[in-house]
């Protein structure tokens, strides 16, 4: 185990679990070095099946180059509907040639052509798309320029040792869940979680780091010397179209008066409804990175249980060869259970879990309980401040520590073939691989 790049700690990665050397290099380099492919289980009715019952049509799209949220907005504008009729079932990457699934509110079936995006109507359904609709994602992805391809069997072999047989990593939410370049929803979401609305829209509004275009960097500082003025209408023309959410924020400000907290909360709730919820989540995602880097600097193992952990069962519907957890069946271990518990464990039959924390979230027992309860203290936060208005509640859930896949790396060009389940990060598995910046690997 050695200690994490130093950009990584500020979103809770604290290590790397491989000793090895990394081979360097970077990801997406060309949108074609980073392909994604959902794995799907989602059955649909015939195209021509009467809209009044299946008001939904299902399609597979092939992207190149197109973040899901604006590919969702292309769609919505060329169909002239609402954004919100769009549904899909996993967020995929820009940078990058994804296959996934969309559902679309339609009474017809007559999909537009959008540029780099290879459309295929499957059918219809009774309702949209959801996120359990996905059961994970098949990858391959070339790393370019590296500097030592060589260093790759010896961290195969490091991964596999410390996943007892298999190649493992803990299972940390990577880089994009907080934003790549401007690592900021989950400091929004602390804000909120506090109830500080105000603070919570200009830290999303105002926010800079190094890492943007100079020219925003500089529009964020100028708004954020002019923010108590309260001329939101003139901020707002500050802003150039691609900062559309921020603009929007200070639209809502401008029309509403922007003097009360209730007026940010709204210009919050102007924004779309995932992302609104995606500040909540980016801070579950925080403490649940910050109580994994913890449960690995205290030695405790992720391949197998101690007294006091949840754990969770595999999915039995999972496709085969998927290692799914299924967050939906749950055991807490005891002593007198353990040694069955890690019989499971060993057979790919349970994961142990950390959690997600909400307002229904149970902590563990023993010293699993006590890490998840010391990193709620330091962030200043309670279950109950989850119990929130709209779309930023959450009731939480619990997630499994670690993710094992079936790898396969070949070389000339450097190039790792992998499969996940839904919600884990393949830049969580490649960060092993290379150990460079944050950057690199998106």
């Amino acid at each position: 185990m050695r200690e994490a790049h130093p950009d990584e700690r500020s979103v809770g990665v604290e290590w790397y679990v491989s000793d090895a050397d990394g081979v360097g290099g970077r990801l997406k380099a060309r949108a074609e070095d980073f392909r994604v492919t959902e794995l799907e289980r989602y059955d649909t009715e015939p195209v021509d099946a009467d809209p009044g019952s299946y008001a939904h049509v299902v399609f597979r799209a092939t992207l190149r180059n197109w973040d899901t949220n604006d590919f969702a907005d292309a769609l919505a504008k060329k169909l002239g509907i609402s954004r919100e009729r769009v549904s899909w079932a996993g967020t995929k990457d820009k940078r990058a040639v994804t296959t996934q699934l969309f559902s679309v509110k339609l009474d017809h079936a007559d999909l537009p052509e959008i540029d780099e995006a290879d459309i295929e109507v499957l059918g219809r359904a009774g309702r949209p798309i959801l996120f359990g609709d996905l059961a994970g994602n098949a990858f391959e992805i070339t790393v370019r320029e590296p500097d030592h391809p060589e260093h790759a069997s010896a961290i195969t072999a490091s991964l596999e040792e410390w996943g007892a047989g298999e190649v493992a990593v803990p299972n940390f939410f990577g880089p994009q869940r907080f934003g790549t370049y401007r690592p900021v929803t989950h400091a929004v979401g602390l804000d909120i979680l506090r109830g500080e609305w105000e603070e919570a829209v200009k830290t999303y509004v105002c926010t800079r780091t190094d890492f943007e275009p100079e020219g925003t960097y500089e529009i964020r500082e100028k708004i954020d010397e002019r923010w108590g003025e309260g001329e939101w209408g003139q901020l707002t023309e500050l802003l150039p179209g691609k900062l559309r959410y921020e603009r929007a924020l200070l639209q809502g400000l401008a029309e509403n008066g922007g003097s009360s907290p209730e007026h940010f909360r709204e210009a919050l709730e102007r924004l779309p409804r995932n992302l609104q919820q995606l500040f909540v989540h980016a801070v579950q995602s925080y403490a649940f990175n910050r109580i994994l880097s913890e449960r690995l600097a205290r030695g405790l193992p992720f391949h197998e249980a101690v007294a006091g952990d949840v754990v969770c069962f595999a999915d039995k519907d999972a496709p085969d060869g998927l290692a799914l957890p299924d967050t939906d069946r749950e055991q807490r271990v005891s002593e007198k259970r353990l040694r069955s518990i890690n019989r499971h464990c060993e057979r790919g039959r349970a994961f142990v879990t950390a959690p997600l924390i909400g307002t229904d979230t149970e902590y563990g027992d023993g010293e699993p309980g006590e890490i998840e309860r010391e990193v709620m203290a330091e962030l200043e936060l309670t279950r109950e401040d989850f119990d929130l208005p709209g779309n930023f509640d959450s009731t939480g859930i619990r997630r499994a520590v670690q993710v094992r896949t079936d790898m396969e790396v070949t070389e000339d060009p450097l190039t790792f073939s992998f499969r996940l389940p839904k919600g884990s990060y393949a830049t969580t598995v490649l960060r092993e691989y290379l150990k460079t910046d944050p950057l690199d690997l998106t």
